[in-house]
């Protein structure tokens, strides 16, 4: 049975992984015969955010606690990643992925990504496996990788951001993926766009798919 990653940056869209996302890529995946695990890095929340109003709250959370209420507490520490363990990684989006994986949210071009996600993502392409980024998490595989071929959808702002940063941008609509054959990264937009669940879940299993071909 393939193994594939998962990394989660926290729990809810605003401030984590955005959850419907996170939860279609996971049924993919087991759909597809393959089998999951998810990781998320052992910091502090970059700030919290109250989901009704979208106002910030004065907590202090923990990204991998956090995420742990996606994976129903069935999660390792992103420092525990082995890209000879799992044969792909995904990267589902949410501002935790701008916040919390990379600070692309706060600094745009002039962003800095976690040590933790950017050995997980050269240590996977060093051993020549898949890695799927979705919604906005095309930009930190960017930052790692620079030219790169990803999409973020339809985003003038955020597209114009990847190109300055040195990736190649293609601009997609709903469940269309892009992949870049040398990296074999493959990229989907997903709420980068006005969309509906179901069409992240075609986004999210079309990057499956893909990746599933790839192996």
């Amino acid at each position: 049975m393939k193994k594939i990653a998962v990394v989660l940056a926290g729990n809810g869209v605003f401030d984590g992984a955005e959850i419907h996302e996170a939860t279609l890529t996971l049924l993919a995946i087991a759909k597809s015969g393959a089998a999951y695990q998810c990781f998320a890095p052992d910091i502090k929340q970059a700030h919290v955010v109250n989901h009704i109003t979208g106002e910030e709250m004065p907590e202090i959370r923990n990204v991998m606690v956090e995420a742990a209420r996606i994976a129903r507490g069935n999660i390792k520490s992103l420092t525990e990643y082995n890209a000879a363990e799992y044969d792909a990684i995904v990267f589902p989006g949410g501002f935790g992925a701008a916040k919390n994986l990379c600070t692309f949210a706060f600094d745009g071009t002039d962003l800095t990504v976690i040590p933790e996600a950017e050995k997980a993502i050269k240590d996977t392409v060093a051993a020549g496996k898949p890695i799927g980024a979705l919604c906005i998490a095309p930009v930190l595989v960017t930052k790692v990788l620079g030219d790169v071929k990803v999409t973020i959808g339809e985003d003038e702002g955020t597209f114009k951001a990847i190109e300055q940063i040195g990736g190649t941008h293609v601009k997609t609509t709903h469940g269309e993926i892009v992949v870049d054959e040398r990296y074999k990264v493959v990229t989907t937009p997903c709420y980068m766009l006005d969309a509906s669940i179901v069409q992240i879940a075609e986004g999210a299993e079309n990057v499956v798919k893909q990746i599933m071909k790839m192996l």
